[in-house]
């Protein structure tokens, strides 16, 4: 375990030469994009699960069992599928958040109370109004929990693409620093990732609050 004083010292020289710029950046970008598109598409997929129980029968299966694989199985062929580049990286994060959104949203969606839905048919609400007048205020506070795990998730599963292959990035950096037993140096990038990771998940935590707001009004 280094000193401190070596670690503060590796990370001042690593910001002042514009290294851990570099990696932080790449490393963000892959995890910013990996999160956006593993929420989308579990979001969409969770919603038409639990809407229509055929789609469960059919997709559960094949959703289960590629979630059941370890992503370090799997990641070295999205590298050779995709490249070195941001791609492989990008994928692998969103394939680790597809899963934890897509049951958060199916159990979400499935908790919306029997009665409301009934109302809202009675009084003549498309569908369109049934999702964002009922639907999504109801499981917000599922479907935020989903993206807290998702979003500390999402900086896992970029790690994992960089370990394997990548040009840049904090995986990287790890990985190349701990090759030359640069023990400082690896614990700069894993501060910096959990830095990362605590970002994310509070702001998270702050968008629930202002979408939850109402929540707490009518507790008072």
């Amino acid at each position: 375990i280094p000193a401190p004083v070596a670690v503060a010292e590796t990370f001042a020289e690593v910001l002042r030469d514009g290294t851990l710029w570099t990696h932080t950046r790449a490393t963000l970008q892959a995890t910013l994009a990996g999160l956006g598109i593993g929420v989308a598409v579990g979001g969409v997929l969770g919603y038409l699960i639990a809407r229509i129980p055929l789609l469960e029968d059919l997709l559960s299966p094949v959703i289960v069992a590629f979630q059941a694989t370890p992503v370090v199985a799997y990641a070295p062929l999205l590298v050779v599928w995709f490249g070195s580049g941001i791609e492989s990286k990008v994928i692998t994060c969103a394939l680790i958040v597809f899963f934890p959104m897509l049951m958060n949203t199916v159990v979400g969606i499935r908790h919306v109370p029997g009665d409301l839905r009934d109302l809202m048919r009675v009084s003549g609400a498309s569908r369109w109004q049934t999702l964002t007048k009922l639907e999504l205020p109801a499981a917000m506070p599922v479907l935020l929990t989903g993206l807290k795990t998702s979003a500390t998730l999402a900086v896992i599963g970029v790690v994992v693409g960089e370990f394997i292959l990548a040009r840049e990035g904090l995986g990287l950096l790890m990985n190349t620093a701990r090759a030359r037993f640069d023990t400082p140096l690896v614990f700069v990038a894993v501060i910096t990732l959990a830095l990362i990771a605590s970002t994310l998940y509070f702001a998270v935590t702050l968008l629930e609050r202002r979408l939850l707001a109402w929540q707490r009004r009518t507790t008072i």
